[in-house]
């Protein structure tokens, strides 16, 4: 494995807390699977996978409630008309935020060339401001900027009790479940489902750790063992 740093920052931020049905809350902090996103959206191989480990605010970010129009319809083989398919809802997002992401890259059971080759080029990546697609802060229309870590620290005074914290989907292969179709690397695409994994989330002196055990789960339930296994 090997760690890795990057700061980001944005002007606004929803990182919705799934437990309201309706309306967007976002949690004062990314879950670790938008931060995962972030990282992706940077520097992406299928010869490895990021596990966050921690996530140190800087910037907490002041709410904001935000009316914004959404489609209630997924786009599928049957075509419809936006404008029938419009709903307005209030949103309870975060403006001017900054985080901290620490992460390690672990490589996938098939990679063939050495970590030090990928961990390099996220680097090189990073110090250039260049990415893959645009990363964002939670939805698609609030992008992140990001750089390498420039001395800011966490707020060592800042505690928070967040509840229940959406940790990553687990994409289970099942082909009596055949409800997405998905690709696994090195195999092509498979047959599946979806399967969401959360934790207790606690923000403490400014940083949110991520328990490693949950990425042991997310392996035994998506290959059976873990990377390096």
């Amino acid at each position: 494995m090997a760690r890795l740093k990057v700061k980001v920052w944005g002007e606004y931020a929803c990182f919705s807390r799934p437990e309201f049905k309706v309306e967007r809350v976002s949690y004062p902090v990314p879950t670790p699977s938008a931060a995962r996103g972030l990282l992706e959206a940077i520097f992406w191989k299928p010869e490895f996978r990021y596990e966050v480990r921690r996530i140190g605010v800087l910037r907490l970010g002041t709410p904001f409630a935000l009316l914004r129009n959404e489609v209630g319809n997924r786009m599928g083989a049957k075509p419809f008309f936006v404008e029938d398919a419009r709903q307005q809802r209030t949103s309870l997002v975060l403006k001017d935020v900054a985080y901290l992401v620490e992460a390690d890259m672990v490589l996938r059971p098939h990679a063939t060339d050495p970590l030090p080759k990928y961990l390099e080029q996220f680097e090189r990546r990073l110090k250039k401001g260049q990415y893959h697609h645009t990363p964002y802060l939670g939805t698609r229309e609030f992008p992140a900027y990001f750089s390498p870590p420039d001395g800011e620290v966490p707020d060592g005074g800042l505690n928070l009790d967040l509840g229940p914290m959406l940790f990553d989907l687990a994409f289970v292969e099942d082909p009596s479940r055949p409800e997405l179709t998905f690709k696994r690397p090195g195999r092509g695409e498979v047959q599946g489902y979806t399967l969401p994994l959360f934790f207790h989330a606690q923000i403490r002196e400014g940083w949110l750790e991520v328990p490693a055990e949950r990425y042991q789960e997310l392996y035994r339930l998506e290959e059976g063992h873990a990377p390096g296994a």
